[in-house]
């Protein structure tokens, strides 16, 4: 029975960008996105574009929150990102216009290929349609989509995709019910 090697892996094929963009990049985040200061969300959207993401209007970013590489990064008009939001973006992450990201939610672009002896690394894109709702400590698994208005609940994780309007709840993210907009 084979073992899993950690000294083979390799992560070469992977290039996020050049190694000054990533060391830059690290410094903004963590003296404005992941930290406690009340910065302004104007003055993080600008950021962001300044780094590559395409960020629409009246975008909220709480404090604690930690973008991986935002050029890898698109967020859409009246979004909600709320406190120590995880968006660990290798790859490409699409958050739709009026979506909420709640507090401690985590979008994960990455995994490892546990069938290999080197532990690969595997990327997948995230994809949030407009209105979806990801609750509080909650999760997004790689080469997901919430599609529209879908809500991922309190905590629970998704390994798949999400329905449009249906409310998603557990680990893995099981359906419990439509959702319902009245006003």
């Amino acid at each position: 029975m084979k073992k899993v090697n950690l000294s083979s892996f390799s992560n070469i094929e992977y290039n996020p960008g050049s190694k000054g963009k990533i060391i830059v990049w690290y410094l903004v985040n963590r003296l404005f996105f992941n930290s406690n200061m009340l910065y302004p969300s104007f003055v993080k959207s600008f950021l962001l574009r300044l780094f590559g993401a395409k960020v629409g209007g009246n975008v909220l970013i709480k404090p604690k929150v930690n973008i991986k590489y935002p050029w890898f990064l698109e967020i859409g008009d009246n979004v909600w990102i709320g406190e120590k939001v995880w968006i660990d973006n290798l790859t490409l992450v699409k958050i739709g216009n009026n979506c909420c990201l709640s507090q401690g939610a985590m979008l994960l672009t990455g995994n490892h290929n546990y069938k290999k002896t080197s532990f690969d690394l595997i990327t997948g894109t995230i994809t949030l349609e407009d209105g979806a709702w990801v609750g509080a400590q909650s999760t997004v698994c790689p080469d997901v989509i919430c599609k529209s208005h879908s809500i991922l609940s309190v905590g629970s994780i998704a390994t798949s995709d999400l329905e449009p309007y249906t409310i998603y709840q557990g680990n893995p993210a099981k359906p419990v019910r439509n959702r319902i907009i009245n006003s």
